[in-house]
């Protein structure tokens, strides 16, 4: 779905068990209150799906303001410091971006949802805690800037650039890095998420139109995209439907080969989603087991 800005992504959950009429609703990958964008969710049985969709790549188009730093990170926070920015030319930002582009080690902004000795780092933030989250290596895939935009009058500056990064990147850490490499701070002022894996934006919904209008896409079509697809004989889907392996789709070593973090999604001949299996030496076992003829709907899809 299209998350709009200013709910939590929990809230989203609830909103979609109310319209979808059923408890069983779950989501891959938060987004922050004040960013928008593509959301994936599933519904009943496609909440088994979330798992291998929360650690695909994530695009997001983005606002970072230069010149004001402040306690989130981003615009939701207050600002804490600011520094003149008219001494910056633009082929520092561009050398800053370049240096934060590629695999990086990232700190997490201290006031997010990462725990820390079983409490979120932001809970510890609010109630006056000094929280230093360790660095985590993250892989940003694109960091390309669209437009520097100076304000004079506020001695700020704005970029417009689009991010595509691995599972676990925090973009206004990248605004927060920006900045301070720059000596003069930053934060985030716009997020937008427009892609998760396969699923892209022009896929979502608003959650009015859901309301509308429950425009799901089909467990089996969610899977196709998300997964390498193996196609089962009518013998193979009995074989799998009871829980028992197969031959492997690829040769053992292969670089093909399924793994049980990485399945393959395996079809039987009416096309319906059988099985997720993962290739161990010569045979293909279940990771996930559907029941046969499963064709329930799922909202993988950004709903």
């Amino acid at each position: 779905m299209d998350k709009p800005q200013g709910w939590t992504s929990h809230d989203v959950v609830g909103r979609m068990r109310r319209i979808a009429g059923t408890r069983k609703v779950g989501h891959a990958g938060t987004l922050d209150p004040m960013a928008t964008g593509v959301l994936v969710l599933g519904i009943n049985k496609a909440t088994r799906l979330l798992t291998y969709i929360v650690g695909t790549s994530k695009t997001y188009t983005a606002t970072i303001r230069l010149g004001q730093s402040t306690v989130t990170d981003d615009a939701e926070g207050d600002v804490v410091a600011t520094a003149g920015t008219s001494a910056v030319p633009d082929q520092d930002i561009h050398d800053g971006v370049a240096a934060l582009t590629g695999a990086i080690q990232q700190v997490p902004s201290s006031v997010s949802a990462i725990k820390v000795n079983g409490e979120r780092a932001y809970a510890r933030v609010r109630s006056g805690e000094d929280v230093k989250l360790a660095a985590r290596p993250v892989t940003i895939h694109r960091f390309d800037i669209h437009s520097i935009r100076r304000d004079a009058a506020a001695d700020v500056i704005d970029l417009d650039v689009t991010v595509e990064c691995s599972s676990g990147t925090y973009i206004r850490a990248l605004a927060r890095d920006l900045g301070n490499a720059l000596g003069v701070g930053g934060h985030l002022t716009e997020l937008r998420r427009t892609k998760v894996g396969p699923y892209s934006l022009d896929q979502a919904r608003t959650l009015e139109q859901l309301a509308g209008d429950l425009d799901v896409l089909e467990m089996s079509q969610a899977a196709r995209a998300l997964m390498p697809n193996r196609e089962l004989t009518a013998a193979e889907t009995t074989e799998i439907s009871y829980g028992r392996r197969i031959p492997a789709g690829a040769p053992a070593g292969s670089p093909d080969a399924a793994t049980a973090e990485h399945p393959a999604a395996a079809f039987a001949p009416d096309g319906n989603l059988v099985a997720l299996l993962a290739d161990s030496g010569n045979y293909a076992k279940p990771v996930l087991v559907f029941a046969p003829g499963n064709g329930a709907p799922a909202a993988a899809g950004e709903a």
